[in-house]
């Protein structure tokens, strides 16, 4: 249902009446967010520019009982900011300001809409790291990280996007502002409500401004790889390497269809004949990042890799991680539609689910070609067809049944960093129980009683 016009006006007298878009047109876009097969309509979108402005938009949506999702950048892949009851979608991309970068007490404040790339070079340019590294990092924004807690490349050793929010500024369903956190690495005082906010998906709060830790930029990185016969093999120099002691800044992995069509793609001398490719990487001391990368090389020639390679340079190593990056372009090439989907499973049981999912893939006649993070256990299995070709959709939403629900009798869980959303959200209560479900949603009508941010996902 359109919005009525007086609550139009009410909205471009907050926002400015550039800021805010009714016509079919201008909704289109904002229907979907990087997630396929989910779309719904909206009424509105509203781009507030100021706290102040976001609080007043909440204050008068809640007035209406018109729902509002926030909105970073769109990149998600669960269908997180996709407007399943309508309502006003409301991107926080004109808050981009990084407030302070400070040196001495190791961190940064940003406004939401800052991109992750752009937090992470204003950072380099002080000496300073900022460690969540999600693969949409150029155009991903802080405030949509924090929303659905990204991971990426580093978490292994650094840990994702909740392990660096150090406070929030939000504002709740009614138009008030709180603070949560502050600047202090170490804080007990109350219930810790950043980590709460922190990948609740804009459905508690509206996140417009962080605090986030830095950490001193290290001294010295390189990467080497590994090919294989299989991913069974690359799994196993993946545990050697765990219980060896050491704890690299990366430890990625690529099935052979992922090695064919990224060297398809990007060209970068990459083994086509290989099974499976084990990208490893430290990061730190001179001295020890050498040490560990050769302690590595060994390791993946003991259990039989059939090529080993160090980067030996930036340039190379640079190379290196592009090839885990560009997974996903290089693979939608292969068909018009790409389903991208994110399970976790105990580190130990990778290989088992590895190769349940390529005998899912077989069973359903589908193409699915496997890439992630081996030092997590955090696999994308990754799904390319013809959307025109009904059947085969109907085949993939099955097979990827058969995935999520193995991966929870796996010991492990649905989304590891993409999030629940709307994707993922007939899974939750299999993941984690009745009980735990009816909690979200008390804690839900406790910040949000009149339930108008994101209704239809986490708490709702």
């Amino acid at each position: 249902m359109a919005l009525a016009a007086e609550v139009r006006d009410e909205l471009a007298g907050v926002v400015g009446p550039d800021h805010v878009r009714t016509r079919e047109g201008e909704l289109a876009v904002f229907r979907r967010d990087a997630t396929p097969l989910h779309a719904s309509d909206l009424d509105a979108v509203v781009f507030p520019a100021t706290t102040g402005e976001v609080a007043r938009v909440l204050e008068l949506a809640s007035r209406h009982r018109i729902p509002v999702v926030p909105r970073g950048a769109g990149s998600n892949l669960c269908a997180a900011t996709v407007p399943v009851h309508g309502g006003i979608v409301m991107p926080l991309t004109r808050m981009t300001a990084i407030l302070e970068v400070n040196r001495s007490e190791l961190l940064a404040r940003v406004q939401p809409g800052v991109t992750t790339a752009r937090l992470g070079d204003a950072a380099e340019a002080q000496g300073l790291f900022y460690a969540p590294d999600p693969g949409s990092r150029a155009t991903s924004t802080v405030g949509g990280n924090i929303a659905t807690c990204a991971g990426g490349l580093r978490g292994l050793k650094y840990g994702v996007t909740r392990n660096y929010v150090l406070g929030l500024e939000v504002v709740l369903s009614s138009g008030e502002v709180v603070r949560t956190g502050g600047r202090l690495w170490k804080d007990v005082a109350g219930y810790d409500l950043t980590r709460l906010i922190t990948g609740s998906e804009g459905t508690i709060a509206v996140i417009t401004e962080a605090t986030v830790a830095l950490l001193p930029r290290p001294a010295e990185s390189n990467t080497g790889i590994a090919y294989f016969e299989s991913l069974r093999d690359a799994c196993r120099a993946v545990e050697e390497i765990i219980t060896a002691g050491i704890l690299p800044g990366t430890l990625e992995f690529l099935d052979g269809k992922c090695i064919k069509a990224v060297e398809q793609y990007a060209g970068l001398g990459l083994r086509t004949d290989a099974g499976a490719l084990l990208l490893f990487g430290d990061d730190g001391p001179l001295e020890l990042v050498a040490a560990n990368l050769v302690r590595m090389r060994k390791i993946c020639t003991e259990v039989g890799a059939v090529e080993v390679a160090l980067g030996d340079g930036v340039a190379r190593s640079e190379a290196l991680l592009a090839a885990r990056r560009c997974s996903l372009p290089a693979l939608s090439r292969l068909g018009s539609l790409t389903i991208l989907e994110d399970v976790t499973v105990p580190r130990p049981r990778l290989a088992e689910m590895v190769d349940l999912i390529d005998a899912v893939a077989a069973e359903h006649d589908l193409t699915i070609a496997t890439f992630g993070h081996a030092g997590d256990g955090n696999l994308h299995p990754t799904c390319v067809l013809d959307p025109r070709d009904e059947r085969a959709v109907e085949r993939a939403h099955a097979a990827f049944d058969v995935i999520f629900r193995a991966a929870i009798k796996m010991d492990g869980t649905i989304t590891g960093e993409h999030g629940v959303g709307a994707a993922k959200l007939p899974y939750l209560t299999e993941r984690l129980g009745a009980g735990q479900v009816e909690l979200l949603r008390r804690i839900k009508r406790a910040f949000d009683p009149a339930n108008i941010l994101n209704p239809g996902k986490l708490g709702s």
